[in-house]
C-alpha cells in the first residue's frame, strides 16, 4: 500500500464526510485521512489533519494524498447573521475550495472529488421533466450560487494543472443521523400531529447516504469519472405525500395526512410568509442519473425502503429510545 492510497475527506465530522470515512475504513486498499476544523472523537485508529474551510491559510498536509473527497461546505443557515449572505457563502464555499484545490494540484493529488448540490441545476423541475448533468445551470439562492461558482473554478484548475476533478450533485440526502428538515418530519410523524400534506402529487428525487457514498467510492479510481459531473439518486422518486407515508411506515406509526388541495396550501403558506417552504413541499425536483449509471457501470446498491427503514430505526434508537 502506497501513500498515494490515502484519501483525504474534508468535512469529516459532518453527515456525508463521516459516512465516507466509515466506508473507506471498511474498504481494502484505502487509508482514510479525516480533515476537519476540530479533532474527531474516534475509537479506532484514524489519521486526522486540521482543515478550516473558512480560513484558507489553514490547509492540511497533502504531499502523501492521492485523492481528496471535498465534503466540507457552508450549508444552509436557518438564522442567517451575515449582512451579505452571498459574500459569506462565496468566501467559504468558493475561496476555501479554490485554496484547497490549488494546494492539492501543487502537491500532486491525482483526483479532487467535489460534493456539490443539485441546486446548481435549479430549485425545481417542470412536470414530466428531469434535471440532467448537461443542463444549463440555474442556481438561485446564495448556497447554490456558491456551489456553482466553485464548480467553475475547479474546472479552470483542472484545465490548468491536469488534476482530475469529479463533481457530484446530490439531491436531498437522508440516512441514519440525518438532521434538519428530514429529522423534523420524523419528529412530527411520531408526535401524531395531522399534516395538510395528503394530496401533494409532486415528484422528488432523494438519495440515501449509503447510495451517495457508494457512488463517491466508485469515482475514486474509475477512469470514466475524470472530468465528469454526476447526478445521483435512489432511482425511485416520491411525492411528498408518498414520502411521509413511507417514513411513517418505517417508524411504525400512522400517517395523519389531511388531503388539503395544493393551491389552498400554497396560498395559505404565502400569506404566512412560508412560500419557500411550500415550494419545497409541493414542487417537483427530479434528477436523471442515466448518464451516471452508464458511465460508471453503477446502480444504487441500497433500496429506498431499506434506506428509510435504517434512517427511522436510527432515529428511534437515539432520539426516542
Amino acid at each position: 500500500m502506497t501513500d498515494q492510497s490515502k484519501i483525504l475527506v474534508t468535512g469529516a465530522s459532518g453527515f456525508v464526510g463521516s459516512a465516507v470515512i466509515a466506508r473507506l475504513k471498511a474498504e481494502a486498499g484505502y487509508l482514510p485521512v479525516a480533515a476537519s476544523r476540530a479533532a474527531i472523537a474516534e475509537p479506532g485508529e484514524l489519521e486526522q489533519r486540521r482543515h478550516d474551510l473558512e480560513n484558507p491559510s489553514v490547509l492540511p498536509t497533502l504531499d502523501d494524498i492521492g485523492v481528496i473527497v471535498h465534503a466540507a461546505a457552508r450549508v444552509h443557515v436557518m438564522r442567517e447573521s451575515a449582512t451579505d449572505s452571498l459574500a459569506e457563502f462565496r468566501r467559504v464555499n468558493v475561496d476555501g475550495t479554490v485554496s484547497l484545490a490549488r494546494a492539492a494540484a501543487l502537491a500532486g493529488v491525482r483526483r479532487f472529488i467535489f460534493i456539490s448540490s443539485i441546486k446548481v441545476n435549479g430549485e425545481q423541475t417542470a412536470d414530466g421533466c428531469r434535471f440532467g448533468a448537461d443542463d444549463v445551470p440555474a442556481p438561485q439562492d446564495p448556497y447554490a450560487i456558491s456551489k456553482y461558482e466553485a464548480e467553475v473554478k475547479l474546472r479552470e484548475i483542472e484545465a490548468q494543472t491536469g488534476m482530475s476533478v469529479v463533481i457530484i450533485r446530490p439531491p436531498l440526502v437522508y440516512g441514519p443521523g440525518v438532521g434538519a428538515n428530514f429529522k423534523s418530519m420524523m419528529r412530527v410523524l411520531l408526535k401524531g400531529w395531522p399534516l395538510p400534506l395528503g394530496a401533494i402529487n409532486n415528484c422528488r428525487s432523494l438519495v440515501g447516504i449509503d447510495n451517495l457514498v457508494d457512488l463517491i467510492i466508485a469515482t475514486l479510481e474509475h477512469p470514466a469519472a475524470a472530468g465528469g459531473t454526476f447526478l445521483v439518486s435512489d432511482g425511485v422518486d416520491l411525492s411528498t405525500t408518498q414520502l411521509l407515508r413511507s417514513l411513517a411506515a418505517a417508524l411504525a406509526v400512522p400517517a395523519r395526512l389531511l388531503p388539503v388541495p395544493r393551491p389552498i396550501l400554497e396560498r395559505a403558506a404565502g400569506l404566512l410568509g412560508k412560500g419557500a417552504i411550500a415550494q419545497r413541499l409541493c414542487g417537483s425536483l427530479v434528477v436523471d442519473m442515466t448518464d451516471t449509471c452508464n458511465a460508471l457501470n453503477w446502480t444504487p446498491p441500497v433500496s429506498q425502503n431499506a434506506g428509510l427503514k435504517a434512517t427511522a430505526d436510527d432515529y428511534l434508537a437515539h432520539e426516542h429510545p
